[in-house]
């Protein structure tokens, strides 16, 4: 089956052209120069008065770098574990969606660098941000944090990861999270739905998000892969925080994304589901400035925003 590219929203649509080489179809011999191709070629990022601070978090398995973003304040503020995307394999923690959510809405966000498959297959990603958010609770006076107001999220593969933390707090009964934020999450292992069976999806295709799962689990096959990589597999969603979803229309997950949606609410947690019309996967990172992009960052800021008492501080890019 073939996506009809006239159901693309216009304004994105122009940019497909101009999109990186190599992500219709990456492969273990191609990640890595891949890698080096866009952190060679990223632009740099834009003035900002956020301050980027690195430290290190210690794990079991070495200490994870972790970069805190944060205006100049001394108040006590809401904060965000924020998990980058990239297929699980790709992309950095000086992710500039982190500085805008920190710009934007005046929060503390706490951005991982968690290890990235197939050199470091699952559990080592989760494992990073479990260590994270943990050391993240701890220090929270240090940090000028208010613990009562935690939330995690992330894109797109940092989606996927922040819903499977979710379970994994749950069930390890870690600190109390104020909202799971989950763009486009990266979910589902199988792409068993309708969106799913699409083989010319831009930029993330069915070929190339395959590839991607099997480093990232390394070759464990569909339905016994752990919800805490795959959080689609999860049998038992009660007792997570509220979550607030948002996916393209034209997206390979949109329709995985949809049923963790309608699960969530079938579970008592409150959930907020956006599908965006022409929006294929991650768009609105290559063309922020598209109506639509915007649309769609004012959107989840805004929800988010709410979730941790700063509702007169949204939408402050439109």
């Amino acid at each position: 089956m073939e996506l009809d590219y006239d159901r693309l929203d216009p304004e994105i649509a122009a940019i497909l052209p101009a999109l990186p080489e190599g992500l219709a179809n990456i492969t273990r011999d191609s990640v890595v120069a891949l890698r080096e191709s866009m952190a060679a070629n990223a632009p740099p990022p834009p003035p900002t008065d956020v301050e980027i601070v690195e430290r290190s978090v210690p794990a079991a398995d070495g200490d994870v770098p972790i970069f805190i973003h944060r205006r100049p304040s001394n108040e006590i503020q809401p904060c965000l574990l924020w998990i980058h995307g990239g297929g699980y394999i790709l992309g950095s923690a000086l992710d500039q969606r982190a500085t805008w959510i920190a710009e934007n809405l005046d929060l503390t966000v706490v951005s991982v660098d968690y290890r990235l498959a197939p050199e470091h297959p699952f559990p080592a990603g989760p494992e990073d941000c479990w260590a994270a958010l943990e050391w993240t609770f701890a220090h929270a006076r240090e940090l000028r944090v208010d613990v009562d107001r935690l939330a995690i999220g992330g894109a797109s593969a940092g989606g996927g990861m922040a819903a499977g933390l979710a379970l994994m707090n749950r069930d390890r009964g870690g600190p109390s999270l104020a909202m799971q934020l989950l763009l486009y999450p990266m979910i589902d292992n199988l792409h068993d739905t309708p969106s799913g069976q699409y083989t010319n999806h831009p930029v993330w295709n069915r070929r190339t998000s395959f590839n991607a799962w099997e480093m990232y689990l390394d070759g464990t096959p569909g339905k016994d892969a752990s919800p805490y990589a795959c959080a689609a597999r999860a049998t038992d969603l009660a007792g997570l925080p509220p979550a607030y979803l948002c996916v393209g229309a034209e997206d390979l997950f949109r329709d995985e994304d949809i049923d963790y949606a309608r699960r969530l609410i079938a579970a008592g947690v409150p959930c907020e589901l956006t599908v965006y019309p022409g929006l294929f996967h991650g768009a609105d990172g290559f063309m922020p400035s598209a109506r639509i992009s915007q649309r769609l960052e004012r959107a989840y800021q805004a929800a988010l925003a709410q979730a941790l008492g700063l509702e007169d501080r949204a939408g402050q890019r439109a």
